[in-house]
This record gives structure tokens, C-alpha cells and sequence, in this order.
């Protein structure tokens, strides 16, 4: 009860300094002025009314900073509800499992490893020429050389 009299008078307080603010008169902003009667659109006066208007102003800005502090410390201990607040997530959807696949499979059936182990391959250092063999023709690398030497 007491935090909704507390942001009523805030917001009281808000407008009273937004209209505090729009009443006030520039320092020599209005068109009069740039012809020398710039007196004439004063409400209160000359002096006067920058005083009221001015204290006005300093206090309905002041009551507007204390009253965000006050309100943001009274409002961090309220537990506010929110618009998804008892809206649980989406159903969550088990995957169907892959089927599991022996681990051995006897010979003579589909999918079984070869009976043979596949051909050895030749040392990758060797020069090769088209057909994977080492041609007879090919320079040999002189020891403590790198590169071909161009």
C-alpha cells in the first residue's frame, strides 16, 4: 500500500516538473527578443518569476531524484510477476536412437571385412613416377642437400 502512495506521488512530482520546466522562458529565446521586447511575454513579471519559476524547479528536481532512489530501493525486495512467469519451456522430445550395429560380423556376410589385409603402401619419401614405381632415370639427392637445386 504504502509503495503505490509513494509512486502516485512520483508521478505526481513528474508532471509537476515537466510543466515546471515548459513554463520557464529562455535567456532571450523568443522571437520578441531579437527586437528588444522581450519583456513582453513575461507572466510574473520581469525578476520575479525566474526566481519562482527557478526555485521550482531546483526542488521538484530534487523530490524527483530522491523519490527514483527511494523507489529503486523499495523496489528491489518486491518480487513483481512476469508475463511468462508460469509458462514452463517447450516439451522436450527424446530422438529415437540410431540401431546398433554388431561389432563383428562373421565371414561370408554382408558387410564383413576382407579376408585379405589390403596391399602395403610404398614409403612416401621415394620420388614416384606414373604408375607408383621409382623411375630408373630419376636424380638421387646428394646427402646434406634439401630441395631439387634449381
Amino acid at each position: 500500500m504504502f509503495y503505490y502512495l509513494l509512486v502516485t506521488f512520483y508521478v505526481l512530482v513528474c508532471f509537476l516538473l515537466l510543466v515546471v520546466v515548459l513554463l520557464q522562458q529562455g535567456k532571450g529565446g523568443d522571437i520578441a527578443a531579437a527586437f528588444g521586447g522581450s519583456s513582453s511575454q513575461t507572466a510574473f513579471g520581469a525578476r520575479a518569476g525566474a526566481t519562482v519559476l527557478t526555485r521550482a524547479t531546483a526542488v521538484l528536481g530534487t523530490l524527483f531524484m530522491i523519490g527514483s532512489f527511494v523507489l529503486g530501493i523499495a523496489g528491489a525486495g518486491r518480487s513483481g510477476s512476469s508475463v511468462v512467469s508460469g509458462v514452463g519451456g517447450p516439451p522436450t522430445q527424446e530422438q529415437p536412437k540410431a540401431p546398433e550395429l554388431p561389432l563383428s560380423v562373421p565371414q561370408g556376410q554382408p558387410g564383413a571385412p576382407p579376408a585379405t589385409p589390403p596391399p602395403a603402401t610404398p614409403d612416401a619419401g621415394k620420388a614416384k613416377g606414373k604408375g607408383g614405381e621409382t623411375p630408373k632415370d630419376a636424380p638421387k639427392p646428394e646427402p646434406g642437400k634439401k630441395g631439387g637445386g634449381f
